[in-house]
């Protein structure tokens, strides 16, 4: 049976990124529901507002379409509710209560929540960045500034997971790809245990880790699922033989992934 289908919008006179991380989170929620999602960003000026809510009064939808509206100025918001669909302000509420509690008003401001409000912030976070990349897969085995080192077989997540935690943590992560001769000898190299403190491991299913590597390398010997199996496994048992802790990534998001790593780290710093 065809799903129904609901268009949402996330309508901001910014990225939007706040918006939509928002919504996604609540439509995750209705897994019977299609939901067509649009970004409506940098929406600051009348004539953009009036675009934005012909979009969303035209756009087909099974049900009322989902409005959330992160737009400061009232006027544009009023313009944008206009088109009818039901309107979802995540904040404005909270700001009221936060303005009550604190005996001020609000002082709004476009684009504050991804600006460059503090720039020793936005710098850590490209460094960490630029550290991801340039430790990346084993390419350089020097970890003495590294904050973590993510462990895993090839295509388990360690790349896009160190960028992710470089880019919205600030954290220098560098990661390491077990390779044949680590399975082979069961131990990993002396340069990566020194550092035991920092290590941690990403496991995956050898099903889904077969699918991975065919999409990359379709007949290879590198996604026969036998091998991906027996690397799995092998990677497995390093992490258990030296108390290493890991996290299968098969079925969870690299927010997810990220935020487990966190608290298994103890890291409770956050940069935006």
């Amino acid at each position: 049976m065809k799903k129904k289908v609901c268009t949402i919008f996330y309508v901001s006179d910014g990225t939007g990124i706040t918006a939509e991380t928002v919504g996604y989170s609540l439509i995750t929620q209705f897994k019977d529901i299609d939901f067509q999602q649009t970004r409506l960003p940098f929406i600051d000026s009348i004539k953009k507002a009036q675009a934005a809510a012909d979009i969303i009064a035209n756009t087909p939808s099974d049900f009322q379409p989902l409005v959330i509206n992160t737009v400061v100025d009232i006027e544009l918001r009023r313009i944008i509710h206009s088109a009818g669909g039901l309107k979802l302000d995540p904040f404005n509420r909270l700001l009221r209560r936060i303005e009550k509690n604190l005996g001020i008003e609000r002082d709004p401001g476009v684009g504050r929540a991804h600006g460059i409000s503090n720039k020793q912030r936005y710098d850590a976070r490209i460094e960490a960045t630029n550290f991801a990349l340039s430790h990346d897969d084993g390419m350089r085995l020097n970890y003495v500034d590294a904050d973590l080192i993510l462990l895993g077989v090839s295509r388990s997540g360690k790349t896009p997971t160190c960028l992710y935690l470089a880019l919205h943590y600030g954290l220098k992560a560098a990661n390491y790809p077990i390779t044949d001769d680590d399975l082979e000898a069961m131990k990993l190299p002396k340069e990566v245990m020194e550092f035991k403190n920092k290590l941690f491991g990403l496991t995956i299913d050898p099903f889904r880790l077969s699918q991975i590597r065919t999409e990359r390398r379709p007949g290879s010997r590198y996604a026969e699922l036998r091998k991906c199996q027996a690397e799995v496994s092998d990677a497995e048992n390093i992490f258990h033989r030296n108390q290493i802790g890991f996290l299968s990534t098969t079925h969870t998001s690299i927010e997810e992934i990220a935020g487990k790593i966190m608290v298994e780290l103890n890291f409770n710093r956050r940069l935006y």
